[in-house]
């Protein structure tokens, strides 16, 4: 008998130890008040270092790269010789039709026989002309004195006719002939441009002031017009490339800040906003390029650095808020009075703001695993 009362309590005090142990677990669960501070919601894009206005130089025509004429780091101002290609063709046509304007322009200054002579043909019938008027009146003065013949007559009149005729053939000849020099020197001229345009495309030159990054031939390579022969960009103007997931570039506007940390400058927060937002999605990793401007940009940059980034899309001060570890489904806490639906508002990666459903003298617990 005494030996089963012993085990009855034993049991009893087993129980009574447990129920303390669990109460006393409940008293040390977390527990927090909600607290008044100032609240960014902000969201996360990768960055990347680029140059402003940074393009791939290609050569317009095809041939062997002769000469590099800078090297990689190079500051060039727009105009400056960047490749010399080489092709022997557009250098002859561009002698052949230097030649043929020449040639044109000599035989439309008159220098040689195609417009002198006609002149001398001119020339000759304007005296036959001359004649032949002379010759003519005065055989019609006679004539109407009813003396000589009507042969003689008619003989003086077809002759200064035929003089007259022939003058203005002569003259229309050389107008046209003159026109049609002057087409050809102009033709000649167009050609000669032309060829000398095509002799410059083989002289590859930078479209804007800025700084060689890469040079991506070598002298002695083919040259195509599908293949980059050199990167250049602003020299001293960098831009951040931000990739924004499709599901938050609707919250992305011009002009909002943005906080970014480098890995190459790790201990430092740098300050930008977002200048342009590019519409076509990377169909390949969903994102969507957006570009920020520097505020406080650092002395040194490269292209290509690469670290990570903040777009803030709304901040508030002074807001109630709890931290998002003590949030329950989304929208409910744990209080004394048991689980308490609120309604949230802006929210970063740590505390989320509440609009209603707490205060700030009520506690919160934090919900176990």
């Amino acid at each position: 008998m005494t030996s089963y009362t012993s085990l009855l309590d034993m049991k009893v005090y087993f129980f009574i130890s447990v129920l303390l142990l669990s109460l006393s677990c409940s008293e040390k669960q977390d527990k927090t008040l909600p607290a008044e501070q100032s609240l960014s919601e902000s969201v996360y894009a990768s960055a990347t270092i680029q140059p402003d206005s940074l393009y791939n130089v290609y050569a317009v025509v095809s041939g062997i790269l002769d000469d590099v004429l800078v090297k990689e780091g190079d500051v060039v101002t727009k105009g400056s010789p960047l490749f010399q290609i080489i092709n022997s063709t557009p250098k002859l046509n561009s002698e052949n039709a230097r030649f043929a304007l020449e040639l044109a322009k000599e035989n439309y200054n008159g220098s040689a026989a195609i417009l002198s002579s006609i002149n001398d043909e001119i020339e000759a019938a304007k005296l036959k002309f001359k004649n032949d008027s002379v010759n003519y009146f005065r055989q019609k003065k006679l004539w109407e004195q009813h003396i000589g013949s009507k042969l003689q007559y008619d003989t003086k009149k077809l002759s200064y006719e035929l003089a007259a005729n022939q003058l203005k053939l002569l003259k229309n000849k050389y107008d046209r002939t003159k026109n049609e020099l002057q087409t050809a020197v102009n033709q000649a001229q167009n050609n000669f441009n032309t060829a000398a345009i095509a002799t410059n495309d083989f002289m590859v030159t930078s479209k804007i002031n800025g700084k060689v990054y890469a040079l991506l031939k070598e002298p002695g390579e083919i040259v195509t017009s599908m293949e980059p022969l050199a990167a250049i960009g602003s020299a001293n103007r960098f831009v951040i490339n931000l990739l924004v997931d499709e599901v938050d570039i609707v919250r992305i506007n011009k002009s909002q800040d943005v906080l970014l940390v480098l890995e190459a400058y790790a201990n430092t927060v740098f300050k930008a906003q977002i200048s342009k937002i590019y519409p076509k999605k990377d169909e390949r990793n969903q994102t969507f390029t957006v570009e920020a401007i520097f505020i406080n940009p650092p002395e040194v940059l490269y292209p290509g650095l690469s670290g990570e980034a903040n777009i803030i899309i709304a901040k508030k001060e002074n807001v109630l808020t709890i931290p998002k570890a003590y949030l329950i489904d989304h929208n409910k806490v744990k209080t004394d009075e048991g689980i308490v639906t609120v309604k949230t508002g802006v929210q970063n990666m740590d505390a989320i703001e509440i609009l209603s459903g707490l205060t700030k003298d009520t506690y919160i617990y934090k919900p176990t695993e």
